[in-house]
């Protein structure tokens, strides 16, 4: 049962869990509200989720991310120092109106989580999404000597005093002009990850330039009760434009396409190293709640875990600066053993998948589109054509705008060239775990090819841009 006293820890928790593993995979709800419906007030779909895909590949959406993601506010002297001490990144050109993928690992190299990073001055910085992430960060703080204040912001089904900010996130290729049309006055020019200070509506707004289709997106943020008001004002500007509202079905899809993998089994469940996290951290954290599903499985939970190496985080992973991991990092950046990749899944398996629900045998697991995983942490195994072991998928969805399943994987780098050919197991073991949502099924091989993460051509040419890159 899990404990639901924040003066309950962590480590009492796993103290009193004789077996973790079977506990994550059977028994634990997602915190979560992209695998559990009725925790984000914002509808699934607003029409529907394949013409809302369609929208940020041919015009444009408009998504509501203003009650899934928790937030941090860090202010004082010692803000830069602390997100240095744990970001794997480089912070060397990193100052106010610039934003990053901030990246944070545990002493031996293994991933805890990620945010997106505002640096709104020299001193205050706002981090958004990634609870895991932002718990180690609100650790450090706590306990590492650091002059700083947080500010913890919670999701709105964890939060009922209300959120401090809404948050929009406009993409497709007319967001640009969208957001040029709709700003009062001349709208500035904001280059990739970067941020201004805008108004729309006569609401004061901070723009981020960011995008997950691959198009010149916007993040646009303010005071959670002018979210109305620049809602508003972006409709009336975008519909001549197209502008689609999105659901959160359509957006947690939206991986597929943009080659996101967000939450990783979090690497703070052993090593004496990370007791005292685990004796700090409450326990009714999300990290009580790690929902374990797919083929892959293990009694050892630190199978799960994964390095910046296996997310193909390489090009962040900068040693000019010491933090948390640094010297892990260094022994194995010659041995990466994984990287990232997309994995194609061959129609004709999938065709196989729906009819066995018309079969005699008890069917496969079955495909909910868009979003085809069904776990907060989905591990399904992927082998080579002799049947070894190679990596693990940790999200799949479908895509309107591609016509295919895609997962998102690491895989061992022999194997991570466009066009090879892989297998996927599909399903659970032993007919299926207790998970609630989980029906009794049989697994399914299903064939695959190896392709680019991200995976559309779009995203492909925004990044590489981003990062001075030419893409064929």
């Amino acid at each position: 049962m899990i404990p639901s006293k924040p003066s309950y820890s962590l480590q009492q928790f796993l103290d009193a869990t004789p077996d973790l593993v079977d506990f994550f995979y059977n028994d634990t709800l997602s915190p979560h509200s992209s695998y559990r419906r009725g925790l984000n007030p914002a509808p699934p779909e607003w029409t529907n989720w394949r013409e809302e895909q369609r929208a940020w590949r041919q015009a444009a959406v408009l998504f509501d991310q203003s009650h899934h993601m928790p937030e941090m506010f860090l202010k004082g002297p010692d803000a830069f120092k602390l997100l240095n001490h744990i970001g794997i990144n480089s912070f060397a050109n990193f100052g106010p109106g610039k934003a990053k993928q901030l990246i944070g690992c545990n002493p031996r190299g293994y991933l805890i989580g990620e945010c997106v990073a505002y640096c709104h001055e020299p001193d205050a910085f706002e981090l958004v999404s990634g609870m895991h992430f932002q718990n180690w960060v609100h650790y450090h703080a706590a306990t590492g000597g650091f002059d700083v204040e947080v500010k913890r912001d919670y999701p709105t089904s964890e939060n009922p005093g209300g959120r401090t900010k809404f948050r929009f996130g406009m993409d497709g290729p007319n967001a640009e002009q969208i957001f040029k049309d709709v700003v009062d006055g001349v709208a500035p020019t904001i280059a990739f990850f970067n941020t201004a200070r805008v108004r729309i509506a006569g609401c004061d707004v901070i723009a981020l330039r960011h995008g997950m289709a691959g198009h010149k997106g916007v993040e646009l943020s303010g005071s959670f009760q002018d979210g109305a008001a620049v809602r508003e004002a972006l409709f009336s500007a975008g519909k001549r434009y197209g502008l689609r509202a999105g659901g959160t079905t359509t957006y947690f899809s939206a991986c597929a396409e943009g080659g996101w993998m967000a939450y990783p089994t979090p690497a703070v469940f052993t090593g004496e190293e990370m007791r005292a996290y685990r004796e700090w951290l409450p326990g009714d954290s999300w990290e009580v709640r790690v929902q374990l599903g797919g083929s892959f499985f293990s009694k050892n939970i630190e199978d799960y875990y994964v390095t910046p190496w296996d997310m193909g985080y390489d090009r962040f992973v900068k040693f000019d600066h010491n933090f948390i991991g640094s010297e892990a990092l260094e022994k194995t950046a010659s041995n990466r053993r994984r990287t990232a990749v997309s994995l194609v899944w061959n129609r004709d398996d999938v065709t196989k998948i729906f009819r066995s629900m018309f079969e005699d045998e008890p069917p496969y697991k079955q495909l909910s589109f868009p979003v085809i995983s069904y776990s907060f942490q989905q591990n399904d195994e992927v082998r080579n054509g002799e049947g070894r072991m190679i990596g693990i998928a940790a999200f799949s969805g479908y895509t309107a705008n591609e016509r295919e399943i895609i997962s998102l994987a690491m895989i061992d780098r022999a194997y991570a060239e466009p066009g090879t050919q892989v297998v996927l197991t599909w399903g659970e073991i032993n007919g299926g775990s207790r998970k609630p949502h989980v029906e009794s099924h049989r697994q399914m091989q299903v064939r695959a090819t190896v392709a680019t993460k991200p995976y559309a051509k779009a995203v492909q040419v925004l990044r590489g841009a981003a990062l001075g890159l030419s893409v064929a």
